[in-house]
């Protein structure tokens, strides 16, 4: 009963919002924040947010963070607003607000004025295809909402009508993203992403990093492992996507415990997995922010995750086990890289032979370092700074 009456009261909000929004003067000095659809205080807008907070330029403006209330207990945001995802509020800042500033494809009733700047910053280099460039296969569903192919490609062309800029991290993604998100050239601007400037200010950091492993409770005498995959298109229930692997945790922890502790990251939309916490393995919550994880980790071990492509900037090891390649590559969304020639390291698709090769040290780093020098070139600690010298402008 609740959930219907939550679903009335906002479909009421945003008839409102498109009868009213025009009506609302925009104010040049408010911008909103918005990262993956209100889950907190993460990724590229949390840096721009906090590289505007030390800009003369943008630090007296209003700040929104728009966060959903279950996790607003969650988020500290010092000189911001932190208003409810989807509440009243919301849908008077966005009409409100000159600026938005958010990594992800937003709903068709997010309505934008001439005079509004929309920042897209995206949030991660793509393995997987998007959008147009999705293989398509026959009867394809997307997401929970299992919408058709014709739905979810007009979704992402209703947001991408809308943007003034998105950014490009590199030049791989200038070109996929014209072709993928079908947005001109015009409005890609190549400056890096933000969330990176943080890598690789702080990478050779000593000190902070080992102030990090404190804050986090972490055992300074061992070698940090952080297991990143990602979520599955066609694994989820109710509540939302889920990750299953068949993980023989006793042979993680006889092989790896004496040098290494383990730190398993589920992807924000995983809601449930099979992993259990003991003394050689911790689950991290799955909406906090990754920058972190990968500061303190000396190693990572993904799968078809994005994850990889800022990671590679701390020039540390990154493994791939993809126990499931066989069903992930036929049947969901394809990729854009050759998986065997194109990533910064080998792909596993048996535990032994993964956990063999993080035992003996077997990682090719100059496989890694021509990795970086055409995907990270951009990344050298100054993406914010292009960024707001671009927003000053409008």
């Amino acid at each position: 009963m609740k959930s219907k009456l939550k679903k009335i009261v906002l479909k009421i909000l945003k008839i409102l919002y498109k009868l009213t929004y025009r009506l609302i003067k925009t104010d040049d000095d408010t911008v909103v924040f918005i990262a993956f659809h209100g889950r907190g205080y993460l990724d590229n807008p949390r840096y721009l947010y906090e590289a505007m907070q030390k800009d003369i330029t943008f630090k007296n403006k209003k700040m929104i963070w728009m966060v959903k209330r279950k996790y607003q207990s969650k988020v500290k945001i010092p000189g911001a607003k932190v208003i409810g995802y989807n509440s009243p509020s919301y849908f008077y800042y966005m009409a409100k607000a000159k600026y938005w500033i958010i990594n992800c494809k937003m709903p068709g009733y997010l309505l934008k004025k001439a005079d509004q700047v929309y920042l897209q910053t995206w949030h991660g280099t793509p393995l997987k295809r998007l959008a147009h460039d999705i293989v398509e296969c026959e009867n394809q569903t997307f997401y929970r909402s299992e919408m058709n192919r014709e739905d979810m490609l007009k979704s992402y062309d209703v947001d991408v009508a809308k943007y003034t800029y998105m950014i490009a991290p590199n030049d791989f993604c200038y070109k996929i993203f014209q072709h993928a998100f079908k947005i001109d050239e015009k409005r890609l601007i190549k400056t890096g992403y933000p969330r990176n400037d943080y890598l690789i200010n702080n990478a050779n950091n000593a000190n902070y990093i080992n102030a990090l492993k404190e804050k986090y409770q972490l055992p300074l005498d061992k070698k940090i492992i952080l297991y990143a995959p990602t979520w599955r298109d066609n694994k989820y229930n109710d509540q939302g996507y889920e990750f299953s692997i068949e993980l023989n945790s006793k042979l993680w922890e006889e092989m790896l415990k004496d040098e290494y502790f383990v730190l398993f990251k589920p992807h924000y939309l995983i809601t449930k997995h099979n992993l259990k916490m003991n003394d050689f393995l911790r689950v991290c919550d799955a909406t906090m922010d990754i920058n972190d994880l990968y500061l303190i980790s000396d190693l990572l071990i993904t799968d078809y995750s994005s994850v990889f492509f800022d990671y590679a900037n701390l020039k540390r090891p990154i493994y791939f086990y993809m126990f499931d390649i066989e069903s992930y590559a036929k049947e969901l969304r394809g990729f854009y890289l050759d998986i065997y020639k194109d990533l910064p390291g080998d792909i596993y698709t048996e535990e032994i032979t993964l956990l063999n090769a993080i035992k003996t040290n077997n990682y090719d780093y100059d496989r890694l370092n021509k990795f970086n020098d055409y995907f990270n070139t951009y990344e050298d600690g100054k993406a914010s700074e292009r960024i707001l010298n671009i927003l000053r402008k409008e």
